[in-house]
């Protein structure tokens, strides 16, 4: 895929990060490539700047500065697989961005001349169910998470498995997890590591009652409904930790694999198990 058109998306109110976006565009025009800026990003772009949400309709490619988040936030405004997404590390982790800056440039040469690949992320389906009938939709690349607030006690959430009841969960909140956010909040809540290319849906309780009740995974091709049985307290449904919606007593939340999926630029030299070693320090005294 030759990319003729690269979109631009950073952290915003970050001045180093706007200062990567104006060196980047250079870098780019300097080799006959089209730039286009997502909106707070500076003047250098053809007016008027895209927002986020319209910056894939514009670009054949998106390469975000930031964190994880910012990653998050751009893959769900792309909301599909039609323009891929390359993620520059200027947060804190990386998961999700983990080229380096001084790696930026050495590798965008290899990109451009075609050399990389490209990997299909899932992405979950939410739908709150209210019991009058209201219902809203979310997509989420990492995770969705039900939380109880901050002065709530222990929750009960009931949990079924494409309609067969699998147990009501006694915990502080759940968390439900793709492959991609297995090394997000699931993992420090205990649930595991699940490799990109494995099908699965994670759902992981979070300080559970019982502690028999452990993380399990279901197939992607399952449909989790979790039904909200606390009277009184303040329960909050999160999606990528960044949009949140309140539910209240027998509201019911569905989640299911989206029929979209994201697609992630993968350079040259990028293993998964590195990414593993390094992040989390494996092997080190």
């Amino acid at each position: 895929m030759t990319f003729k058109s690269i979109g631009i998306a950073g952290k915003p109110h970050k001045e180093d990060v706007r200062k990567t976006a104006l060196a980047l565009t250079e870098w780019l025009k300097a080799r006959k490539i089209q730039v286009v800026l997502e909106d707070h990003l500076g003047s250098n772009a053809p007016s008027p700047f895209p927002s986020r949400d319209e910056l894939s309709r514009h670009a054949d490619m998106i390469i975000v500065l930031g964190g994880d988040g910012t990653l998050l936030s751009v893959a769900r405004a792309v909301g599909n697989e039609t323009v891929p997404i390359l993620g520059i590390n200027m947060g804190g982790l990386g998961f999700l961005t983990d080229i380096t800056l001084s790696e930026m440039f050495p590798l965008l040469e290899k990109i451009l001349k075609g050399h990389y690949t490209i990997r299909k992320k899932m992405l979950l389906k939410t739908t709150i169910k209210r019991k009058n009938g209201v219902r809203k939709t979310f997509q989420a690349l990492n995770d969705v998470v039900i939380n109880k607030g901050a002065l709530a006690r222990i929750i009960d959430i009931k949990a079924s498995i494409n309609g067969e009841y699998l147990t009501t969960y006694r915990s502080d909140g759940l968390i439900i997890s793709t492959p991609v956010g297995s090394t997000g909040y699931s993992l420090s809540a205990g649930g595991p590591i699940v490799c990109p290319g494995v099908n699965s849906i994670i759902i992981t309780p979070i300080c559970p009652h019982t502690l028999t009740n452990r993380p399990i995974l279901i197939r992607d091709k399952d449909t989790a409904s979790l039904t909200l049985l606390s009277k009184e307290d303040e329960v909050i449904v999160t999606v990528d930790g960044q949009v949140g919606h309140p539910i209240g007593y027998e509201d019911t939340v569905d989640i299911s694999k989206s029929e979209n999926s994201i697609a992630m630029i993968v350079p040259p030299g990028k293993s998964y198990y590195e990414i593993l070693r390094t992040k989390l320090k494996w092997g080190e005294r």
